[in-house]
């Protein structure tokens, strides 16, 4: 597949998953066409060209408010083997050592939280929901999110089952990290929870579980084994 595509074609389909990722919806070629400074017409060819390749998907939309006839939009959006191909061109090196020093400064913001709670270290992820990060580290974040979360109300999580659902997270593989999304669903009917956190692990909840269908199995365990480790530290 990476033979099939020229140098040109490569930058524009990382660059397409760039705002793609970043909007977290499939995205209509003049807004990408605006965000790269190019023709619409070269963007609408040039999607259309992935998509013969298999590394794009069209979508037919009706606008929001709009039940006229002839009048839907065509969007995009990444397939999964275009995932595969970006980290396979870039040999997932500045991905990896990005979440590395991610994993690094939760792990010690963890450390320090032990003595004064963890206020702190939620704060922080929720600031940065609107930052342009890589999915392995958005998962990360998710998943840290929601183990303080459940471990914020230790009663009230033991009460509906959470502290249960939350020793699933650490399993190895796509089973275990799964959890997150009912974990997220159910956080939002306990009491005295942080609404705020709540509210955002709801909302992106689907996000994390598309993501998590793109990950591969060595990616799955790193979270997975990383689960654990928070797990750990948190509960002691």
């Amino acid at each position: 597949m990476a033979k099939k595509l020229t140098r040109r074609q490569r930058q524009f389909l990382s660059q397409f998953l760039d705002l793609y990722q970043e909007n977290d919806k499939p995205i209509h070629y003049v807004a990408l066409a605006k965000h790269l400074d190019i023709g619409k017409v070269t963007a609408y060819e040039m999607l259309r060209l992935l998509e013969k390749r298999g590394l794009v998907k069209s979508e037919f939309h009706l606008p929001s408010g709009d039940r006229g006839p002839g009048r839907s939009i065509v969007l995009f959006r990444p397939t999964q083997n275009a995932v595969q191909l970006i980290n396979q061109l870039s040999g997932g090196t500045a991905d990896s050592e990005a979440w590395e020093l991610a994993k690094v400064r939760i792990l010690l913001q963890l450390h320090e939280g032990k003595a004064e709670g963890y206020e702190s270290l939620l704060n922080d992820l929720l600031a940065r929901t609107t930052e342009r990060r890589s999915p392995l580290i958005f998962m990360t974040e998710m998943i840290t999110a929601t183990i303080l979360s459940v471990a914020d109300i230790q009663k009230g999580a033991e009460d509906k089952g959470l502290i249960e659902r939350l020793r699933k997270i650490g399993l190895p593989g796509e089973i275990g990290l799964s959890a997150l999304e009912g974990i997220s669903s159910a956080l939002s009917m306990v009491e005295n929870v942080n609404l705020s956190l709540s509210t955002f692990l709801l909302e992106h909840s689907g996000k994390y579980k598309e993501m998590l269908t793109q990950l591969s199995e060595e990616k799955r365990n790193q979270l997975s084994a990383f689960a654990r480790e928070v797990t750990k530290i948190v509960r002691g």
